[in-house]
């Protein structure tokens, strides 16, 4: 017995090993952590059980039959975060560089579909240098099968994906299919293409930085979420992260205790919109005084920054927030903005997280570009969201809500169901300028009468009244009790039972 358990521990230490102490002295001279390290940082201390540690390629071709190294380039199990199952895949750069063979898919295969059998997240962590050439198109089909998982999960459980090291050609497509992409800067990219073969084929000449690095990815692209500067913090992020998702689409909501009063007054609020109609504010002030403890986790912060998205809690339960941003755009939609905050609501229609909405919109960008880059599909893509979504919706107007913009942004139309508007709110087709020189062209010689005019149309149009005489909007609340307001109608809708007609899936504008 006694020399079984020694082989044991022999062939644990090998494991553990990875790909031995020269390439972990390697990937630490990078600032990287190692699989291992990260998943011990990510998951409670002493919970990750391993499966697969022994599994070894299959390969025979180019002499692979000598380099054999158990666990084959990937690190998979399960643990808890803050006590809750999630599953866990962690690519080892240590060996063969992380790439992807059949036996390393099949690892990350096995996890996943365990994953959706008992309802838990999957958190893959990604640091590969792509799909082992050694074994030609079985590694093709070995991605091609996590692929299909991604799909399957995708509504299910929550798939969160942390890029930690290079993730290049089809390996990206497993991380875009995931809800979520958290990257680290200086270590990490993305792209389908490097920037030898773009070279080669466009004669563009371009670092790997620019072409898929965290930065781009989360300010100009869009295809990240966060960008955080070590292993260690986008680890911890992923933790706190973690906290607000639901396990499954079958379990109900976190809880967290919380001392803060849900009928919190907020007196600062009722002057948090200028006088001047013109002028900006800060919409995260809001959004942080209605939420518990004013935390709030804001997603692609850096990305189309006239619109806000993000989870908190309110009443120790998870929301999710969208909110238009005065300060940028003048928080008008546009193709970024849409396309961000559509993909957010679905998300939060999937796992029933209640949608909150704080509007202040002057309307869709105008310019050839937007139009030409496709403004019309692109933002009917956050309006099917909005009527999509059966989960509990309220919107509050803070102040303008124009035109087209106005029916996308949760309205009551889109089967929003408690929506509130601040006494500072301005609902109409568009604003009074516009609006009088269309209806009086033929008085534009006379300023004197059009400025008459642009005061009558303020005094009828500019205010939330006419909307709430025709029952588009519920109540005219003070903006210091906003936070009152949504803690009681997120209570009176918590059990909320609605059902779009049965269809296998719809055909949203993509």
């Amino acid at each position: 017995m006694s020399a079984n358990i020694a082989e044991l521990e022999r062939r644990r230490a090998a494991a553990m090993l990875g790909g031995g102490q020269e390439r972990i002295d390697a990937q630490h001279a990078k600032g990287k952590l190692t699989a291992r390290e990260r998943i011990a940082v990510l998951l409670d201390e002493g919970s990750f059980e391993e499966l697969d540690m022994y599994v070894e390629h299959n390969c025979d071709d180019f002499g692979m039959e000598h380099q054999k190294v158990p666990g084959d380039g990937v690190v998979t199990g399960s643990g808890t975060i803050n006590g809750r199952l999630a599953f866990v895949y962690a690519q080892d750069f240590t060996v063969f560089g992380g790439s992807l063979s059949e036996r390393h898919a099949q690892k990350i295969c096995k996890i996943m579909d365990m994953a959706l059998k008992v309802g838990a997240p999957v958190i893959g962590l990604s640091d590969s240098g792509g799909a082992r050439i050694q074994e030609g198109v079985a590694s093709l089909g070995g991605y091609a099968e996590v692929f299909q998982r991604n799909v399957l999960a995708s509504g299910v459980v929550p798939q969160l994906s942390l890029i930690m090291g290079p993730c290049a050609g089809g390996a990206v497509y497993s991380p875009a299919m995931t809800d979520f992409i958290f990257m680290v800067k200086g270590t990490s990219y993305m792209f389908v293409t490097g920037p030898d073969v773009v070279k080669t084929v466009t004669n563009e000449v371009v670092s790997q930085e620019e072409l898929g690095g965290a930065t781009t990815h989360t300010t100009r692209t869009g295809v990240a979420d966060l960008a955080l500067e070590n292993d260690l913090e986008a680890l911890l992020a992923a933790r706190r992260f973690f906290d607000f998702l639901p396990l499954s689409n079958r379990d109900e909501l976190p809880e967290r205790p919380t001392t803060d009063p849900w009928d919190r007054i907020e007196n600062s609020l009722d002057t948090l919109v200028p006088d001047n109609p013109n002028h900006p504010y800060d919409m995260h002030e809001l959004v942080r005084k209605v939420l518990d403890e004013g935390d709030f986790f804001e997603l692609q912060p850096d990305h189309a920054g006239n619109i806000l998205i993000g989870f908190g809690r309110v009443e120790g339960r998870t929301v999710g927030v969208v909110a238009n941003q005065p300060m940028v755009l003048a928080g008008c939609l546009d193709i970024n903005s849409s396309k961000k905050a559509a993909r957010f609501v679905r998300f939060c229609d999937c796992f029933d997280i209640p949608i909150l909405t704080f509007v202040d919109v002057p309307g869709f960008l105008p310019g050839t570009a937007q139009e030409l880059g496709g403004i019309i599909k692109h933002g009917a893509k956050l309006l099917y969201a909005f009527a999509e979504a059966t989960v509990p919706k309220i919107t509050v107007i803070t102040r303008k809500a124009y035109g087209g913009a106005y029916d996308v942004m949760a309205s009551k139309h889109l089967r929003g169901d408690l929506n509130y508007a601040w006494p500072t709110a301005e609902i109409a087709v568009m604003g009074a300028k516009g609006a009088v020189e269309i209806i009086f062209r033929k008085e534009a010689a006379h300023p004197e009468r059009i400025a008459e005019r642009t005061k009558e149309y303020e005094d009828a149009f500019a205010n939330p009244f006419v909307a709430a005489s025709k029952g588009f909007i519920d109540e005219v609340i003070y903006p210091h009790s906003t936070r009152r307001r949504v803690a009681l109608g997120l209570r009176k809708l918590r059990n909320k039972q609605l059902d779009n007609p049965w269809k296998k899936h719809g055909n949203m504008p993509l």
